[in-house]
């Protein structure tokens, strides 16, 4: 069960953006597992990658294709990553691309494959190609719910979300859906998230926005401390709002970032929120480091902590734990004297020991809310960060346990 009940938002069509989705049979579960997505011609697309050096067949096609020629179509599966496949897995990721050109009329180096589910394990061309005519068939404009669905693994609930900015007195929409639930701890972007937007902006621009943007939203998260093999985020543009193209010289680009950023916003933390057997939503705040590679340093050492995520399923205000966590992060000068821990409004920890007034009351009072932040001041200088994280709870062991049984 995700943390909070957010339903899926109203989303706006995108002019010159269709999404299409059947089910091939890749996965168990019901419902579609397969997604197309068409983008008008002239199109600019950006995205960023995993950076595990195991990653997915479909990742190193994807790169290909994109450095190569302008991207007609993105193909998703769920249900089989086709990692961990060797030269099969690039040469099923490939015929997969050429079935949907076949179909489209697109060239193969036109399509951009993505897929999500178990690794290892060799991708059924056969199913995948089966089911692209009814895909092609329900392509509309309106289909980001169903498609947000199709691409889901062990999620329990589709995650998308949008914003509006006006740009040269026009309206422009930045709408996002994204999957995601484990194997969270992303070193570029998500497990899968795909943005679309009617602005004309040039690709090497669109591409400089969003690997700024994803930086303190998808890079910021953990589920569980493992990077996926098939991390992808993208952004397209299909140009069709005809305002003046966004460059580096627009006077209104940073209002169009500021939309973008929301949405990845949005997307990483429903993600985290949708963590595998989450109950909390935990934010990590690190004040005062010495820089912000310091900052994100303590973040993370803090959010992936087996013993204080399980501190916070328990509902435990065991401030011990978070207290380690900071002191084994790998700052060797820290002075651990100028060291400061809240949990919520309450100071836990000051002067490098528990604070005078922290009562085990005041604790427990916090640790039992749904959303909690832990702000850790260093006493070392200005930076700062935050990273979102769940806590860890039986369920994420009996999700995993049982993920391919």
């Amino acid at each position: 069960m995700a943390v909070g009940n957010d339903p899926f938002p109203p989303m706006s069509a995108i002019a010159g953006i269709r999404l299409g989705t059947a089910r091939a049979g890749l996965r168990s579960a019901p419902g579609d597992d397969l997604a197309v997505i068409e983008l008008t011609p002239d199109s600019a697309v950006a995205a960023v990658f995993t950076r595990n050096a195991f990653c997915a067949a479909p990742v190193i096609v994807a790169k290909r294709h994109l450095q190569s020629q302008s991207p007609r179509w993105l193909l998703i599966n769920a249900g089989n990553a086709n990692a961990g496949t060797g030269q099969q897995g690039l040469e099923d990721a490939l015929a997969t691309c050429r079935s949907l050109s076949q179909l489209s009329g697109a060239q193969p180096g036109q399509v951009l494959p993505f897929s999500t589910g178990v690794i290892g394990e060799r991708l059924p061309v056969e199913k995948i190609t089966a089911a692209l005519p009814q895909a092609l068939q329900t392509l509309s404009p309106e289909n980001w719910e169903s498609t947000a669905r199709a691409i889901m693994t062990t999620d329990t609930r589709p995650k998308g979300a949008l914003a509006k900015v006006a740009i040269d007195g026009r309206e422009i929409t930045v709408a996002g859906i994204a999957k995601g639930a484990g194997m969270i701890a992303p070193n570029m972007a998500t497990m899968l998230a795909f943005i679309g937007t009617d602005a004309k902006i040039g690709a090497s621009t669109l591409q400089s926005l969003l690997k700024a943007c994803v930086a303190d939203t998808f890079n910021a998260i953990t589920v569980d401390g493992d990077t996926s093999t098939n991390d992808a985020c993208v952004a397209m543009a299909s140009g069709r709002a005809n305002n003046t193209i966004l460059d580096a010289n627009h006077p209104e680009l940073d209002a169009f970032r500021q939309a973008l950023h929301q949405v990845c916003a949005q997307l990483a933390q429903a993600i985290v929120r949708d963590g595998e057997g989450a109950t909390k939503l935990v934010r990590i705040k690190v004040t005062e480091a010495k820089n912000s590679e310091e900052a994100r340093q303590v973040a993370f050492t803090v959010a992936n902590s087996p013993l204080v995520k399980t501190a916070f399923f328990a509902g435990d205000p065991n401030w011990g734990r978070i207290l380690a966590a900071v002191g084994r992060a790998g700052i060797d000068d820290l002075a651990i004297g100028r060291v400061s821990i809240w949990l919520d409004d309450v100071c836990i920890v000051s002067n490098g020991g528990r604070d005078p007034g922290y009562t085990e009351e005041q604790g427990q009072q916090v640790m039992g809310r749904y959303d909690i932040t832990v702000t850790i001041a260093l006493g070392r200088g200005q930076s700062e960060t935050q990273v979102l994280t769940c806590d860890l709870s039986y369920d994420y062991v009996r999700i995993n346990a049982e993920y391919r049984t």
